[in-house]
This record gives structure tokens, sequence and C-alpha cells, in this order.
């Protein structure tokens, strides 16, 4: 499959680029890039490859899929133009700005026949696979309650603007996590941290309660003005706990220069001391940490171009993901818990 990266800045070249050279079956068929500055950053991490200076170019030149990791208020209209050239698309997430305009996108890929899949990576860090496999694994019985905190020291990079804020950013991720382990969402409570720092308000750290269809609850929660840099994920459950609190693996390895092309069999596993803690009756024992490794996203979606299928994480999952997006915020500027399909419960 030859693909095409539409954007080059941060998630661009450290979030995009590194794992489709690392993927199976899988080009890295050409960058778009306009400003000499991500031109250069490309010519120096990707020698000889070609940079387009447009998304018409580049599938003027032909590619089979196009992933677009530009901000956010221009996703919609590249995903549109790619779809229209009938070529499989991966979007960034949020890949737009709600649930209405990413069923908008997911409906205009179904009519053209091209897959449409949401980078949706973070199913693929480490600490959320191994807690995956403590779940799947029954140890922890019935599961009551998972809390996922992730703070950030960031504020340069927290996103400003209609489309912006943190709960749309690192809220997807979140929000998409406790989806994917523990099942639908029925309900949902959401508090917003706002600041005016940049010019207008924007949403800085949020704290999102899921009620789950399986009677499951999750609570997701980050900042990034908060100077704190926090990694922890919990579990209980009717037989015991998990506790971990870990590092951002693969982020950190990426922005130390480090890829996963290099380095496949150590690539995303984080190191012993940040190992969780499994605590049932029977006693404690550390739980190794899994690999994580975001070029399987690629590698998956590589096949299902191939081979058919939906892929790692089709449109209809980013919707789902939206719509809670959605109701925590909702619920937030209404103080209220929103049920998801209906109004408020009684």
């Amino acid at each position: 499959m030859r693909i095409g990266l539409v954007g080059y800045g941060a998630g661009g070249r450290y979030f995009h680029a590194p794992f489709i050279e690392a993927a199976d079956g899988v080009e890295l068929a050409g960058v778009v890039a306009r400003s000499p500055e991500k031109r250069a950053e490309v010519a120096a991490d990707f020698p000889g490859l070609v940079v387009y200076g447009s998304l018409a170019e580049m599938l003027d030149a032909g590619v089979d899929a196009v992933t677009i990791t530009t901000p956010p208020h221009t996703r919609r209209e590249l995903v549109l133009e790619a779809i229209a050239a009938g070529v499989h698309v991966v979007a960034d997430k949020p890949f737009a700005p709600d649930a209405a305009a990413a069923r908008e996108l997911a409906a205009a890929a179904e009519r053209a026949g091209v897959l449409l899949n949401v980078y949706h990576n973070r199913r693929r860090d480490a600490d959320i696979l191994t807690l995956a496999g403590v779940i799947a694994s029954g140890k922890l019985g019935e599961v009551w309650r998972v809390h996922s905190i992730m703070d950030q020291d960031g504020a340069a990079t927290l996103e400003t603007g209609a489309t912006g804020g943190l709960l749309r950013d690192l809220g997807s991720h979140l929000v998409d996590q406790v989806l994917w382990l523990l099942g639908p969402a029925t309900h949902v409570y959401g508090a917003l941290d706002w600041t005016d720092r940049f010019g207008e308000a924007t949403d800085c750290g949020f704290f999102v309660t899921l009620t789950h269809a399986s009677g499951a609850v999750s609570t997701v929660a980050a900042s990034k003005l908060n100077h704190s840099t926090t990694r922890e994920l919990r579990a209980y459950g009717s037989e015991g706990s998990y506790i971990a609190s870990g590092a951002d693996v693969q982020a950190e390895a990426l922005f130390a220069g480090r890829r996963p092309a290099r380095e496949p069999a150590t690539w995303g596993i984080d190191v012993p001391e940040n190992w969780g803690t499994l605590a049932v009756t029977a006693g404690r024992a550390r739980i190794a940490s899994e690999q994580g490794n975001y070029a399987g996203f690629y590698t998956e979606f590589a096949r299902a171009i191939r081979d058919g299928g939906p892929g790692p994480v089709p449109a209809a999952e980013g919707v789902r993901t939206l719509e809670v997006l959605d109701a925590a915020r909702r619920s937030a500027l209404e103080n209220r818990v929103v049920e998801l399909g209906g109004q408020a419960p009684e």
C-alpha cells in the first residue's frame, strides 16, 4: 500500500511517518508540506522522499491511501477531497469537530467505496494493552471501575479555537481507550477546566465519567496547564485491583530520536519499574508490560485494503467516541448527566 502523508507537524513527523515506515506491507509514498522548514525536516528524516505542495498534487501523482494529519479545522475538506478521488483515508483524531460531521464523512466514504479509519493509535499503548490483558484474564472478576489519568505539561501544544481544546485532543484518545476496553457508554458526565490565556476560552483540562452498557464505570482525566506529567491506570473488580503508574513510552522514545523500524523487538515496552500490580485474595503480583507499537495500525489498515474488512478503527468507532465527547462537553456546560441517544436521566 502506497500511502501519502498530508501534514508534517509534530503529529505527522513523530506519530505517523515512523510507524508507516515500520509497518508491514506499507510504503511511505510522499509527504504534503508547504513551508521550507517542514520540507527541510522531511528531507532530513527521509532523504529522497517526494514532497508535494498540496493534496491535489499528491493525488495526481497516484497513491493508494492518504493520512490527513493537518490542524483539526482543515481536516474535513481534505478528507472529502481524498474520498472524492477514490483514495482510502486515515484521519487523525478528532477526525471531525463533532459526531454529526463525523457521520457525514463516514457516509461519504461508504458511498465512494473507500475505507475511512480514525488514527486512535493509543489503543496500542503498552499500558492499555497490559490492562486489557489483565481484564481478559478474568483475574479481576467482574470489572466495576476503570480510572485513567494522563496529564501532560505542555501549554505550548494546546490546540485553541472552535475545534480545539484538550477534551477533543487528548480526550479523544482516553475516551476511545475506555470504550475499547469496556464497550459502549450509556451516560456521560463531564467537567472542564477553562483558560483564556491564549486570547479565547479553551478547555485545558477535563474529568469525564462514563457509565457503560456492561454496568462498568470509567473515568478519564487530563490536564495540560498544571505542570503535571502523570500517567496512571486503575481497575477495580469483584476479585481485586490493578494499579499502574507508567510512562508515555512510545512518545518519549520518538522525541529522543529513536524509531520503531530500528528496534522492532524491544520497541514500546515499558521498563520494569513502571509495571503495574495486580492485587487479589491470593496475593500481589507485578504484571510485565505488553509491547505497544503504533505500526500495527498501518499494517492492519493495509491488510484491510488488500483483503477486505473494516480496518483497525473504522469510522463508525470514531463516531462513537465523538458522541461521548459531544455529551461530555454538553454535560460540562449544563452541569448534568447526559444520556446518549436521549435526554438527561431522571
